[in-house]
């Protein structure tokens, strides 16, 4: 099976390039989470980056993450691989900027906001839709606070609708939305972060997020422990599951 991820150097070494390649869907399941983790951790100490550009190939961004992988027998790994690849980007010495086309939904969201700006093209569509399946999202409720207002945090949390991308540009969760995405990110790195210094950067970036940072790593424990002790102890956790992977209505008893 070929690689979920593409990474490559260019600009002389300045911008590393990483890009989900399972299209059209670009699941954010084990294969990929390693994948991105990996890349990652084999550049964190290239002293010359001065950036990373996260994009996509195919129409979207990414569907989320695997819903199999949410059940019980598998949600304990899937989770702690994904809340160590959270952490790895957030505190990753190099701007991550994330160009973003279609669908940007649940764990590909999730990934996206442990990244640094937003650029998206105007189909671009942003959700949480993990309470639509009887279950929240632990990464987004630790990170969308940073992204957006705490009440309209809660309303993508809580409802599971997706905006646009317009409304996700107003919210503060988007920094640009342009036709060509990836164009706007690069012109982005080119005008303002090529040119710095690396060892400048990392210490900016350790300045900026250093709380950021250890709440997050703080929060994810919590809400990983919420999740798997409370939650998937839950009736209505594994009937959401259940029948969203067989397709039907889930049946709630609140319980």
């Amino acid at each position: 099976m070929s690689s979920p991820l593409k990474d490559w150097i260019e600009l002389d070494g300045a911008l590393l390039r990483l890009r989900l390649a399972r299209p059209k869907a670009n699941i954010v399941d084990a294969a990929m989470i390693a994948a991105l983790d990996g890349a990652l951790l084999a550049h964190r100490a290239n002293g010359a980056l001065r950036g990373v550009l996260l994009d996509a190939e195919g129409p979207n961004f990414s569907f989320g993450a695997s819903v199999e992988e949410h059940l019980p027998a598998q949600c304990a790994q899937m989770l702690a691989s994904l809340h160590a690849l959270v952490v790895n980007m957030v505190e990753f010495p190099a701007p991550i900027l994330v160009a973003v086309r279609g669908q940007c939904l649940g764990g590909g969201l999730e990934v996206a906001l442990a990244g640094g700006p937003i650029f998206a093209a105007p189909d671009a569509q942003f959700g949480q839709p993990e309470m639509k399946l009887g279950v929240f999202a632990p990464a987004a409720s630790v990170l969308l606070p940073y992204r957006v207002n705490q009440p309209f945090a809660e309303d993508l949390l809580f409802s599971g609708r997706s905006i646009g991308a317009d409304e996700a540009r107003t919210a503060g969760l988007v920094h640009t939305v342009f036709d060509d995405p990836e164009t706007a990110a690069l012109a982005y790195f080119s005008q303002h972060l090529a040119g710095k210094s690396a060892a400048a950067l990392a210490c900016a970036l350790a300045a900026a997020r250093g709380a950021m940072q250890r709440d997050v790593r703080q929060r994810l424990a919590e809400v990983e422990r919420l999740y798997l002790d409370r939650l998937m102890a839950t009736r209505d956790a594994n009937e959401g599951l259940t029948a969203f992977l067989a397709k039907r209505k889930p049946q709630w008893e609140h319980r």
